[in-house]
């Protein structure tokens, strides 16, 4: 059986990069950081398998098309 999708917060995202808030919302608007997903009317949270991919791999990352 496959585990669902796991959303994560910025804070649990600051922590596994080591970017600055800022830093990632510029690599959002690049394109070379996972965009976030709305979860809800005020929050948002990022895919933990997008995350993980950046992490082994940041220069090479590229969205998926789901």
């Amino acid at each position: 059986m496959q585990t669902p999708e796991r959303i994560i917060r910025l804070k649990t995202v600051l922590t596994r990069t080591g970017l600055s808030r800022s830093t990632i919302y510029r690599k959002i608007a690049e394109g070379t950081f996972p965009a976030q997903l709305k979860i809800s009317t005020n929050g948002a949270g990022w895919r933990e398998s997008e995350i993980n991919r950046w992490v082994a791999d940041p220069p090479r990352w590229r969205a998926t098309e789901d």
